[in-house]
């Protein structure tokens, strides 16, 4: 066997060190439900996406009110909107609205994660997406649908994939941003046992 060269062994460890520490950070996130007084640092982070990335297919960042009012809309339904808590900061947040508005959808729901841009790659989005699926089997959904903007959202994709979900199919060029067409990416995962058995109700 070829010995490790001080390169890999030095690249190792550096990876390691930075899964540890990714690991460490997440552990100190608290996930709790979003409220009224969370509102005004989840607008800040989703304007920060929508003038500067592709997450979200809005060019002009919606008003704080209209955030509140999206906000209510899904609280509402007792869907979950988490917001993740580090150290008192609003580090992200994530929510799951129902993926189609005609009554035959209402087992399927789709995700939404915005993480601050200072806390990219460190869990946060993870531990977000690990708490929605599991309140969402909770509640009696079936099935969740991410629609990533932009084929080239390596980080998104790869963050889905982790939790389960399957890339189902390619919207190309549905956008246009920043001067180029930007494609869809569809990803599922089933939650509970999918369609291997008839759903219960949902509860009103």
């Amino acid at each position: 066997m070829r010995p490790s060269t001080p390169a890999r062994i030095s690249a190792r460890s550096s990876a390691s060190s930075i899964e540890r520490s990714r690991v460490i950070l997440a552990e100190a996130v608290q996930l709790r439900p979003a409220a009224a007084e969370h509102i005004p640092a989840v607008h800040a982070i989703y304007a920060h996406h929508v003038l500067r990335g592709l997450a979200s297919f809005e060019e002009e960042p919606p008003s704080l009110e209209e955030m509140r009012r999206r906000y209510e809309d899904i609280t509402r339904r007792g869907l979950p909107y988490l917001i993740a808590d580090f150290a008192g900061v609003v580090a992200g947040y994530g929510y799951c609205a129902p993926y189609r508005s005609r009554s035959a959808y209402r087992y399927a729901l789709e995700d939404s994660i915005y993480v601050r841009d200072d806390m990219q790659g460190r869990g946060v989005g993870g531990a977000i997406l690990g708490q929605l699926i599991r309140r969402c089997e909770e509640l009696g959904y079936r099935q969740l649908i991410a629609v990533i903007g932009d084929s080239g959202h390596a980080a998104s994709i790869g963050l889905h994939a982790s939790h389960g979900f399957l890339r189902v199919g390619t919207l190309r060029s549905v956008g246009f941003k920043f001067g180029r067409w930007v494609d869809s990416v569809i990803m599922q995962r089933p939650l509970g046992p999918g369609d291997a058995t008839a759903p219960a109700p949902l509860s009103p």
